[in-house]
């Protein structure tokens, strides 16, 4: 049995679950992008005190580790590998976009047959750029989580092939690029219950994660605007 406390601080929306066995018994959720610092670790001590559950027995640990805001990310790890080391459980860590995937999956699986079509999450990375993917029905990457630039051929040897389901608040940029019928576009909310679905598998396959090394996936590099 497995008894995993969930994170994923990484996009606008914050959220933590605690799941038995891949299932979620409690969630809670943070929608102000600024707070997700202050709120996590209040948020943590809620969620246990609402399950009656001590943080003694958690099994394992597991965080969305990005690509996705980069002070979320690094609020979500920190959090994570924290409570890892303190009470010697191990680190389980999943690709944001996976965990979007899943929720996409989730949504169209009754409507349409997987087999024919590719799932790409897309994450707001500011201007016309977005953080993204493309993942099979097994949620194996088609094309590797990277920083894309968006314009009219973004994806359009894909389209050619295959429908392509695309969500996430980068999707919405994307829209107004394509004409292919093969593109499809939803809105999907995903959350720390869908991480908890993918935590759980890597907690029945021990694939657990360095505690001392492990790092966000940022994909790019954190810019500031220089001071004059």
């Amino acid at each position: 049995m497995s008894l995993i406390l969930n994170i994923d601080t990484s996009s606008e929306n914050a959220s933590i679950c605690i799941a038995r066995n891949g299932d979620s018994i409690a969630m809670l959720e943070n929608g102000q992008q600024k707070d997700h610092a202050a709120w996590i670790h209040p948020a943590i001590k809620l969620i246990l005190k609402q399950v009656q559950i001590s943080v003694q027995n958690l099994n394992a640990v597991a965080v969305a580790a990005g690509p996705g805001s980069y002070t979320g990310l690094r609020v979500g790890m920190s959090t994570a590998k924290g409570l890892c080391y303190a009470l010697n459980i191990p680190l389980i860590t999943e690709n944001t976009l996976r965990v979007m995937a899943l929720a996409a999956k989730q949504v169209i699986e009754d409507r349409v047959d997987m087999k024919n079509i590719l799932i790409s999450p897309m994450l707001d990375a500011r201007r016309m750029e977005v953080f993204t993917a493309l993942f099979r029905e097994d949620l194996q990457e088609v094309l590797p989580s990277c920083a894309l630039i968006l314009d009219s051929d973004t994806f359009s040897e894909y389209l050619l092939k295959s429908e392509i389901f695309f969500s996430g608040n980068g999707s919405t940029k994307f829209r107004p690029f394509v004409t292919h019928d093969h593109a499809i576009f939803s809105e999907v909310h995903h959350s720390a219950v869908h991480l908890a679905t993918l935590s759980n598998k890597k907690f029945v396959a021990k694939q657990f994660d360095d505690i001392a090394y492990t790092e966000p996936l940022y994909l790019k590099e954190f810019y500031t605007v220089p001071k004059k």
